[in-house]
């Protein structure tokens, strides 16, 4: 594996076994991090890992359930344990749950919030005596859009991603003093897993998601590495200087007032 921007550095990466995050592990891993992939699903692990070492690259699978402190808190130790240091801290895990606000019990609602928001309280809080040490250190929070705007039947998701745009301003703020840059990827419709389960709970998955794509003005759905190459520009110093900010990455879907983009072509 040729030496890349992240050469000499550790990534510890949260939801790394699928989805955006899986395409973080791989991208990071090219440009020549060691990365701790982080993650429930141990086969899903397994596999990223696999594709990671069939490159040449340094990596370790970690099982860990993100709601837990205890586990969050070994699955730092063991990082810097396995590679001796920590720089780059990418909270990416999330989960999404389709209903209407009256229909949650408090469970679910805790759920949501415990993985979208509290994981990354959990993570920067161990992960923070070993960022310090370096000179430089590098936390990427994943957003969304619903960081900035609604989505229907989402209610808990979207209160969620609000929050950790606020987050991410917040490390930013009261961690500069340490080195420690701060900053939020906020992805659109991208092909995940995640959303996949979210069109499964309509009648027409592909129909909604092709009515979803007309109100994107570039008529795609986004990879999960598209949105790793952003979380790769703020975990380096390709961003140096920039902390505290948010970069929409969302093929314009912000940018749109029409509902209808077809209308406009």
């Amino acid at each position: 594996m040729t030496k890349g921007r992240l050469a000499g550095q550790t990534a510890w990466i949260s939801g790394a076994t699928k989805g955006i995050g899986e395409g973080a592990a791989l991208l990071f891993a090219q440009e020549g991090a060691a990365v701790a992939v982080i993650g429930r699903n141990e086969s899903d692990g397994r596999r990223v890992l696999r594709a990671i070492k069939r490159k040449g690259g340094k990596a370790v699978f970690i099982p860990c359930d993100v709601t837990r402190e205890a586990e969050v808190s070994a699955s730092i130790k063991q990082t810097v344990s396995t590679f001796g240091s920590l720089q780059i801290l990418v909270n990416n895990a999330g989960i999404v749950d389709v209903r209407m606000l009256h229909d949650y019990t408090a469970e679910q609602w805790d759920r949501v919030m415990d993985v979208n928001v509290k994981s990354m309280f959990f993570a920067f809080k161990h992960a923070f005596p070993h960022l310090r040490k370096n000179r430089r250190a590098y936390v990427v929070n994943v957003g969304s859009i619903s960081s900035f705007v609604g989505q229907s039947s989402t209610p808990v998701y979207t209160a969620s991603k609000g929050a950790v745009l606020q987050l991410s301003r917040s490390i930013a703020l009261d961690y500069a003093r340490y080195g420690i840059r701060c900053n939020c990827v906020c992805p659109g419709i991208t092909d995940t897993p995640m959303l996949r389960q979210h069109l499964n709970a309509t009648s027409d998955p592909e129909a909604h998601l092709a009515a979803r794509l007309n109100r994107v003005p570039l008529k795609v759905a986004l990879t999960p590495s598209d949105v790793a190459k952003s979380i790769l520009y703020f975990s380096c110093e390709d961003s140096v200087g920039i902390t505290g900010t948010s970069l929409i990455v969302d093929a314009g879907y912000l940018a749109a007032a029409e509902w209808d983009c077809s209308a406009i072509r």
